[in-house]
């Protein structure tokens, strides 16, 4: 199942495209503002990003260029204006795509289906590959230098998360949330326990979970 983001200052807007889109069977998260949206692109794994140009805080160009520095997450751009500098600016700034207000939400699906697909049927390769270290999210399997690690389930997803968000800053709250879940009763000693089993399970590739003293841990390539 594919997950989007929905970015518009406007409710109603995020309100109807966000029908449609689950509708069409698609996960979907909202942002009222750029700053939100380059948040949310870094703490969750969006497949694609639907994003209006004027708003508050950051417009859609600057925050597709801070998204680009990061991620190749696919993006479609929304605008109220038609103009070709317009169009022109939103692809340099990194678009994919480029869809002028007001639109039929249908023909944006269909829109959304096609960009997914000319980015590889939508999906990320999930395998992190670096020496002799081998993350296959799809298997579900970990070898170091040949021999597959013997990692108990909640390892298993913390390093999936942590691969898959490689070079960004996660603090506790996000990875206890993100990988134990909202309704996780416990303390940060939990992660901290984990986080040092995965690294000894990790052996020579150890130095990969970078920890960030006062913030949380960041996946290195």
């Amino acid at each position: 199942m594919y997950h989007l983001l929905i970015v518009d200052d406007e409710a109603p807007i995020r309100t109807l495209i966000r029908k449609y889109a689950e509708f069409a069977g698609y996960t979907v998260s909202e942002a009222a503002d750029g700053m939100e949206a380059i948040r949310l692109t870094k703490e969750e794994k969006i497949d694609l990003i639907i994003m209006d140009i004027m708003m508050p805080e950051l417009d859609g160009f600057s925050a597709c260029r801070e998204i680009r520095r990061f991620s190749g997450v696919p993006v479609i751009m929304l605008s109220a204006r038609g103009e070709e500098y317009d169009k022109i600016n939103g692809f340099e700034s990194g678009a994919d795509d480029y869809v002028v207000k007001p639109f039929s939400p249908k023909e944006l699906m269909l829109r959304v289906e096609v960009v997914l697909k000319r980015a590889g049927s939508g999906h990320t390769v999930d395998k992190y590959v670096s020496e002799g270290l081998t993350v296959d999210m799809t298997a579900r399997q970990v070898t170091v230098d040949g021999t597959r690690a013997d990692l108990s389930p909640r390892e298993y997803d913390l390093l999936f998360y942590m691969v898959r968000n490689r070079g960004v800053a996660l603090n506790r709250e996000t990875l206890m949330r993100k990988v134990w879940g909202e309704d996780f009763v416990g303390d940060e000693r939990t992660l901290d326990t984990h986080v040092k089993l995965l690294r000894r399970n990790l052996g020579p590739y150890a130095w990969h979970i970078v920890t960030l003293r006062g913030v949380g841990y960041r996946f290195d390539a």
